[in-house]
């Protein structure tokens, strides 16, 4: 009798064991973090545009990474609303110094990495936070003016996106630094359904051609794949416009 019931609470152990694997088989490496319960995980999440003309992307200036591109778009930012829900997974926003202002309310910080799948799952929910076209559209007229030009985010106002591919990277090293890094991408094709939009890409694609703009690059898969265009750096979250996985490791951002 006795041997009966402990078997069976064996078999119910391991068949939630099992549910719970597959659930989340996606973020086997983020389970095995959450085996370290004394562990810091730091996670973030972005958006990123996708716009190309033949194998040629369009990728930005990096304001704080000199000589180094990458495709538009960044950070989700979280409204007032989540903040007992950021609370309550025990989330600390990540500051880098001299850009206090500019990362405000980014979903970018650190968490225990027991609750980084509780993390994940606040997020997926939608709540209180920028959606992707909110988050791009954001990005895109703010990263306008840092390359230049300005004038383009007239053509903004009316723009749509559709999704291409969603991106969750296992907890990774962060290079001298005693925690890992959790990321998740969301990347965008921009919907060419208006004048606007066609102009806008003209614009940009002619802009990435000329080699006197420094500010804006056209980069082929070959160019992203190397990692670089000729002198300039290509950051490795290039790589999501075509493919799923990282090629290289971050480029370090000024301090």
């Amino acid at each position: 009798m006795v041997e009966n019931i402990v078997a069976g609470l064996i078999t119910t152990a391991m068949l939630a064991a099992g549910g719970l694997l597959w659930r989340y088989r996606r973020h086997l490496g983020l389970l095995r973090s959450a085996i370290r319960p004394a562990s810091k995980l730091r996670v973030s999440v972005a958006v990123l545009l996708r716009i190309k003309d033949d194998d040629g992307y369009v990728l930005f200036h990096h304001p704080f990474r000199p000589y180094a591109y990458g495709p538009p778009g960044g950070v989700v930012k979280y409204t007032g609303g989540a903040r007992r829900a950021l609370d309550a997974v025990g989330f600390v926003e990540q500051r880098a110094p001299g850009r206090e202002s500019t990362m405000t309310r980014d979903l970018r910080g650190f968490v225990p990495a027991r609750n980084g799948i509780a993390f994940l799952r606040w997020y997926a929910s939608g709540a209180d936070r920028e959606s992707a076209p909110q988050c791009l559209l954001r990005e895109l007229r703010e990263e306008l003016a840092e390359v230049g030009h300005p004038d383009l985010a007239a053509l903004t106002d009316d723009l749509r996106f559709t999704l291409v591919r969603s991106v969750s990277e296992a907890p990774r090293p962060t290079a001298g630094k005693p925690y890992r890094t959790l990321r998740q991408f969301e990347v965008y094709d921009l919907i060419v359904d208006s004048p606007q939009a066609a102009e806008l890409v003209r614009r940009l694609v002619a802009l990435g051609r000329q080699p006197q703009d420094k500010e804006i690059l056209l980069a082929s898969i070959t160019d992203i794949e190397e990692g670089r265009c000729g002198q300039y750096l290509i950051s490795p979250q290039s790589a999501f416009l075509f493919g799923d996985r990282r090629i290289h490791d971050d480029v370090p951002a000024l301090r």
